[in-house]
């Protein structure tokens, strides 16, 4: 085994647009939508569209999106959030009342208002060029004459199918002849097909106001749900004012509370103290250094990361350079941190798809959606041919925590869309999918990028950890201080050092995230695209 990069693809070079997302189709999507006159925002709303019927476990009209526009006419960025809030009518009582400590990770109540068509719509009325029918007819033609199922998609399809068999909506939407279908069969949805046509006819009122509306909240009612006509007419999107910090020579930006994109803003403070290139690429300096870091961060994520609307997080105090010291001093070079507050289980998850978007006029795109587990709650309303997201897991039972549940409140987030720009120019449009992994992909990519020179593309190609923060079995004990998996190709000889210093060590296959990137060479124009080779995914270009 070796800690440099093993080159699993060339980077993607290109100087009018490019796109870069899990799917290839969706990937030619946007290219058509970009070659037609649309902006990197019509045709990221085009490859959503999309991806929501080739990729329909990761994403579609169920779930929530997340943002972040670099505007090339008013030169900056906008935050999008696009997430839905629990329903009015449910309350911690409810879950008291049937005995349960959680909220189940499956099932209607995990729902909360869907937030992604509100969120195309706005996206389109600010900055679009082209309208939401034109955007939404690629995906409608997939949706109705079918599409071939691709490896890495038809795995994760296989691998839901017991729990889509459980809810005959959802058996007889995406289990063709009771199974799963296989790579390169063609694969039709034609009651999604029937959603996206009311959606491109009505606007996004088809979803919140009209039949659609009615189908999801008729189901919620017939399996004992809480989501009712009042949570879906009065859901509305937010802009926000994206959050950064300087990190080496460049600004990194990812979206405030309710995501966890705090996250990595905090690691990167912590780490900016550290001479990281010294260490050398995954070194056991290096991974050390970004564990720690990561629990540190990770400790004020369960503390303190949750809807503003409802617990206002201290970001100065957070990112402020005394803090940020205090933080960095609590790190041990030679002993991994074995006290720090156990993390929900259901972090550790996660179906998404990222994609990122940039065009002739250097309008960006860095744009995350899901629906958290694969299929999402496993629910598929009568007619509709979607399912609906199980963000609604992420709530806290507990009445003292930030992220506590109540009526009308958006959940503790985990998609979380980055951005990098320099002197106040864009340079880095980039995403890694992966629930509680993301934070951790992103931080690694751009270490990866600022610190070690890598390329777009090896910068998504080199090998990854992942740490978990709850205790795990590791033969017949249980390990202290979380485990760190490392993807196979991390040397041996680091592993044992990180062992020595007291870190869980496990080699396993998956589990890394997925990542996409755009890079913007302003000196020369030209355009450069990386793209997840553990998946399905590409970045094209023109």
């Amino acid at each position: 085994m070796q800690t440099t990069n093993i080159r699993r693809r060339s980077m993607v070079l290109a100087t009018e647009g490019m796109v870069a997302t899990s799917q290839p189709l969706a990937v030619q999507v946007g290219i058509d939508i970009l070659k037609r006159g649309g902006n990197a925002i019509d045709a990221a709303i085009a490859v959503n569209a999309t991806l929501g019927v080739v990729e329909p476990m990761s994403c579609g009209l169920g779930g929530d999106l997340f943002a972040i526009v670099w505007d090339a006419k008013s030169e900056r960025l906008y935050g999008l959030n696009g997430s839905g809030r629990s329903p009015y009518s449910l309350n911690r009582d409810v879950f008291v009342e049937r005995d349960l400590d959680r909220i189940p990770l499956r099932g209607v109540l995990s729902w909360s208002v869907p937030g992604c068509v509100d969120g195309w719509h706005v996206l389109n009325e600010r900055f679009g060029h082209l309208r939401i029918a034109e955007l939404l007819s690629p995906a409608i033609g997939y949706a109705e004459h079918g599409f071939p199922v691709s490896p890495r998609i038809a795995r994760a399809w296989a691998r839901a199918a017991a729990l889509l068999r459980q809810d005959p909506f959802s058996s007889e939407t995406f289990l063709p002849g009771g199974e799963a279908p296989a790579v390169g069969d063609v694969f039709s949805n034609p009651n999604l097909a029937r959603s996206l046509r009311a959606i491109a006819r009505e606007g996004r009122d088809a979803f919140y106001l009209g039949e659609i509306a009615e189908k999801i909240v008729a189901t919620s009612e017939r399996l004992g749900g809480y989501l009712s006509m009042r949570d879906l007419s009065n859901h509305e999107s937010e802009w926000v004012e994206p959050i950064g910090v300087k990190y080496r020579d460049y600004d990194v930006w990812e979206l405030p509370p309710n995501t966890q994109g705090l996250a990595v803003l905090e690691m990167l403070r912590i780490l900016g103290g550290f001479d990281l290139a010294s260490m050398g690429h995954n070194s056991a300096d290096y991974l050390h250094h970004l564990v720690e870091a990561k629990k540190l961060a990770y400790e004020d994520r369960a503390r303190a990361y949750a809807d503003p609307a409802f617990y206002v997080p201290p970001l100065d105090r957070l990112l402020s350079d005394e803090y940020t010291s205090r933080q960095r001093e609590r790190i041990n070079p030679l002993r991994a941190s074995r006290e720090f507050p156990p993390e929900d289980a259901a972090l550790r998850n996660g179906d998404t798809v990222y994609l990122t978007v940039v065009d002739r006029e250097r309008n960006a795109v860095s744009f995350i959606q899901s629906n958290y587990y694969g299929f999402g709650s496993g629910i598929v309303p009568s007619g509709v041919g979607f399912a609906l997201q199980n963000r609604g897991c992420l709530f806290n039972l507990d009445p003292n925590a930030a992220n506590s549940l109540e009526p009308h409140k958006r959940p503790f987030h985990t998609i979380i869309p980055g951005f990098v720009t320099k002197d106040g120019s864009p340079v880095f449009s980039f995403g890694v999918m992966g629930g509680d992994q993301q934070p951790q992909g992103q931080v690694q990519v751009l270490c990866n990028v600022l610190d070690f020179g890598m390329d777009v593309q090896e910068a998504g190609d080199a090998f990854r950890f992942r740490h978990d923060g709850s205790s795990t079995p590791v033969g017949d004990v249980m390990a202290d201080g979380g485990t760190l998996y490392l993807e196979p190709g991390i040397r041996e000889d680091v592993a044992d050092d990180l062992r020595t210093r007291g870190h869980n060590v496990v080699y396993k296959e998956g589990g890394y995230g997925g990542y996409q990137g755009i890079w913007i060479d302003q000196d020369r124009g030209v355009l450069h695209g990386g793209s997840e080779s553990r998946t399905d995914g590409c970045a094209s270009g023109y």
